[in-house]
């Protein structure tokens, strides 16, 4: 499990960093943590923190949030019914 998300992140950091290549990594770190509203020192800074918000980063504000996505539904009404065994998928 580890090492996937250790993979993940990397991919991801990769990815953004290159996009502002002239910081270094802290500078880039710190800069993610402030885009994510992080108000923290920067040891504390989670790598989920990291994930999430380079996974986000680029796309709209009202976008599902990745691993949420897939329990989203449109109507209240739909979602309450499955939740509670009526409707089943």
């Amino acid at each position: 499990m580890k090492c996937h998300r250790i993979d993940e992140l990397m991919q991801l950091l990769q990815n953004a960093w290159e996009k502002d290549s002239d910081l270094n990594l802290l500078q880039f770190l710190v800069k993610l943590g402030q885009e994510a509203g992080f108000k923290g020192e920067l040891k504390d800074l989670s790598d989920e923190v990291l994930i999430y918000h380079l996974k986000m980063r680029d796309s709209d504000k009202y976008d599902a949030i990745p691993g949420l996505k897939k329990d989203y539904e449109e109507d209240f009404k739909t979602a309450l019914l499955k939740a509670r065994g009526i409707i089943k998928e």
